[in-house]
């Protein structure tokens, strides 16, 4: 009866334990990886370089403003002007060897086609940085992915492994029965034993690697974890099937990123077209000296001078041209680039779905096996009660058992780290 009563609490332990697990799950890998990326010290990039942009424009607009300016100057000259002609009555005055001049210069644009290109390309340019840091943060996603599975990996192999705990403790009592009544050896119990330490043992190296890739979690999303809330493996079979079919996925911020350097490279080219166009601007002096603007003067006098001034510089000797052609050649290694990028991102994605097919056959046969080894283990069980087979057979068709368990458990969690690479892969969330 005693035999029968801990052999029922085994069997009936993984039950309550699978459903303590499923009530549980807390930790999601959507939320990890949500939190991670808003965590990431480079996702402070993004508003810096917006407000970066912001100083720049206003440094371009402030062309627009009035350009004042301030120069002064006292010299001595050699030689000044004179007229070497002596007329009766009439002086001439020599200008003084010293001069000096103080004036204030004013430069207002008028018409500079040049101002509207630069904000484009400036605009541009920010657009290009912020999509290279969304590209540089979307590798983190991936690294939850690795430490988030590798948990949820070690985890499964802890639940396989503690439910076979009970049922060993289970039979060590029923040996040492047998020992004591005289009808079994020592050894009996003492492979028992040893077998309950390896699997302890096995339970510490997972809690083990459970806890490191927790830490490894806990760094990613900026803040603890505690190592006793399960994790909850992703649901993803319908959004990968929907996936699979869609014939041309280009959800990848690098994606972005190419298209925003495309912009850049058009910006860019519209602005060097725009530096050959007239600029007009007004310009003023106001100012005090000797001499003002008489040069015969040798007296100090205020003055002033405005006007209009045309900048055209149509001839540049090719220098537009070839900008333009490197900007081409720019443009023609970009489009090499996301070709590349779209093979190999194709090859991932093949590879992916060549492991999902692999491990979803492999989770059918792994139940068929399952199936089989219980069976053979619930005969065996029953021969070890009625003393007809060692301790040691028995641990050897528990062991099969528990090895298409752990191997059912392990297919269970590479399955969902494929699917979860295949939409990381293609850019889509995972939830």
């Amino acid at each position: 009866m005693r035999s029968f009563l801990l052999a029922f609490a085994a069997a009936a332990i993984p039950t309550l334990t699978a459903q303590s697990q499923t009530s549980t799950d807390s930790l999601r890998l959507y939320d990890l990886r949500a939190t991670a990326l808003t965590q990431d010290p480079r996702a402070a990039e993004l508003e810096l370089l917006a407000s970066q942009s912001a100083l720049r424009l206003q440094n371009i607009n402030s062309d627009l403003k009035p350009a004042l300016s301030f120069e002064s100057q006292a010299q001595y000259q050699s030689d000044v002007a004179s007229i070497p002609i002596t007329l009766p009555g009439i002086s001439i005055p020599t200008p003084q060897h010293d001069t000096y001049d103080a004036h204030l210069n004013a430069n207002q644009r008028i018409f500079d086609p040049s101002l509207s290109s630069r904000r484009a390309v400036d605009r541009a340019q920010t657009i290009e940085s912020q999509a290279r840091v969304r590209t540089a943060l979307y590798s983190i996603s991936e690294s939850v992915n690795t430490a988030f599975f590798t948990a949820l990996r070690s985890q499964s192999q802890i639940a396989e492994l503690e439910t076979t705990l009970t049922d060993i403790e289970a039979q060590i009592a029923v040996a040492d029965d047998r020992v004591k009544a005289g009808t079994a050896l020592p050894s009996e119990s003492d492979a028992l034993r040893a077998e309950l330490l390896r699997r302890r043992q096995a339970v510490a190296e997972q809690t083990a690697a459970r806890k490191a890739a927790i830490a490894v979690l806990s760094d990613l999303i900026g803040k603890p974890i505690d190592p006793s809330i399960p994790l909850a493996a992703p649901d993803l079979a319908t959004t990968v099937a929907a996936a699979r079919s869609a014939s041309d996925v280009r959800d990848r911020p690098e994606y972005q990123q190419f298209q925003a350097t495309r912009d850049v490279l058009d910006k860019t080219s519209d602005a060097l077209s725009a530096q050959l166009e007239p600029r007009i601007s007004a310009f003023g002096r106001a100012g005090y000296g000797r001499p003002g603007l008489n040069p015969l003067s040798d007296k100090f006098d205020s003055y002033w001078l405005t006007g209009l001034q045309l900048q055209w510089s149509p001839w540049n000797w090719g220098l537009t041209n070839r900008d333009r052609e490197i900007n081409k050649l720019q443009r023609d290694i970009v489009a090499s680039e996301e070709k590349a990028f779209t093979a190999g991102l194709q090859r991932a994605v093949e590879q992916d779905k060549a492991a999902i097919d692999r491990l979803q056959a492999a989770l059918e046969q792994d139940d068929e096996i399952i199936a089989l080894r219980e069976k053979i283990f619930a005969e065996t069980r029953a021969r070890y009660t009625e003393a007809v087979i060692t301790s040691a057979d028995y641990v050897d068709k528990q062991t099969d058992v528990l090895a298409a368990r752990l191997s059912r458990a392990s297919h269970r969690v590479e399955l969902a780290q494929a699917r979860a690479h295949l939409l990381t892969t293609l850019g889509l969330e995972v939830r």
